[in-house]
């Protein structure tokens, strides 16, 4: 099979490398999509994210779907032919976090595309069968690999304790800040502020559903929230950047014993962040790492068209143009919401 294989900062090239085999409860799959993630392009642009750095040479990618093609022994769930959402992370199933349903928390955790783990942008992937998830005949592979980035929106959701007619924040306006979006108006958010650079992606997140959007290099952001919501913050902010500078942002927006979801991961592991302003509002800091327990609950949003996330999908990219795809989603961050590669 052929696999794209990262081997330096922007560099990537194709090479051949063996299929794979499935073991028992595995099972071998043909990937049709895989999604690039802001994780993915960290590693490809700056070779780390904080305090993982990128070593060696790498397959990246991890928002992958695709079909069955064998099954290895004991696995009764799937048939060869079924298109199937993998959910990228094998956790030990034995330790404390995995018993009490944690298990994105396990630190045994094997993932795709962590170094020194490799990723699934390449023909062939085997995985577990109990992680991959058949799609109904009504969502498409294309959305299958999008399942991942939804699962972080949902969790984030989720975390924020996301409730009807609240008011949000979201800082950035990358794939992450847009299923996000699509997550908190599901739960029935009535105000929903989308902040980021480019006046490109903000209209993008007004056809998703935000109800005011600020351009920060135009505007003072801290003046527009208090403008909207009358000297008051949101309920709920959501970084989802990744940037130092809106990780510091943060605690200013948030009303009151509002409450405040790190989401986005920064290159830098250490980041300045004013604990005074914290404490005086009594807010409430949650930070989501990855999702647990998502994969069904996304699949039956979109069987049911409860979320549309198709629609995030600006760019697509031949398997063989994957190096292209990466440098595009870099150096055309105004114009790519989401790129996907093709196989």
């Amino acid at each position: 099979m052929k696999a794209m294989i990262t081997t330096g900062i922007q560099k990537m090239e194709m090479k051949e490398a063996l299929r794979p085999k499935p073991e028992p409860g595995q099972v071998l799959v043909k990937i049709e999509y895989c999604g690039i993630c802001g994780s993915d392009v960290h590693f490809y642009k700056d070779g780390r994210i904080g305090d993982h750095i990128l070593e060696d040479d790498i397959v990246l990618g991890h928002e992958v779907s695709g079909i069955v093609t064998e099954l290895g022994e004991n696995v009764t769930q799937l048939q060869v032919g079924d298109r199937v959402a993998m959910e990228p992370g094998i956790a030990c199933g034995k330790c404390s976090f995995c018993k009490s349903g944690l298990y994105n928390l396990c630190p045994e955790m094997v993932f795709f595309a962590d170094p020194p783990v490799s990723g699934a942008l390449q023909e062939y992937v085997v995985h577990p069968a109990d992680l991959c998830f058949k799609l109904p005949d009504n969502v498409s592979t294309m959305e299958g690999a999008l399942v991942e980035p939804l699962s972080v929106g949902l969790h984030a959701a989720g975390m924020g304790d996301v409730k009807l007619g609240q008011s949000i924040i979201i800082l950035g306006t990358g794939c992450i800040g847009l299923v996000t979006l699509l997550a908190c108006k599901a739960r029935g958010a009535a105000q929903i502020v989308v902040v980021d650079l480019y006046d490109k992606r903000l209209e993008f997140a007004r056809k998703l559903g935000a109800t005011h959007t600020i351009n920060a290099k135009k505007d003072n952001v801290e003046d527009k929230i208090k403008e909207i919501f009358s000297g008051q913050g949101a309920d709920v902010v959501f970084e989802t950047a990744g940037s130092i500078v809106t990780i510091a942002q943060t605690p200013f927006l948030a009303k009151r014993g509002g409450t405040i979801v790190l989401v986005g991961q920064a290159s830098e592991s250490k980041v300045s962040y004013n604990f005074a302003e914290v404490m005086i509002k009594e807010l409430t800091i949650k930070s989501v790492f990855r999702y647990r327990n998502s994969y069904p609950v996304a699949i039956a949003a979109l069987s049911t068209k409860s979320i549309d996330v198709k629609q995030i999908v600006t760019h697509e990219f031949e398997f063989k143009d994957s190096k292209l795809a990466f440098d595009t989603v870099i150096k055309d961050a105004e114009n790519v919401v989401k790129g996907v590669i093709r196989f």
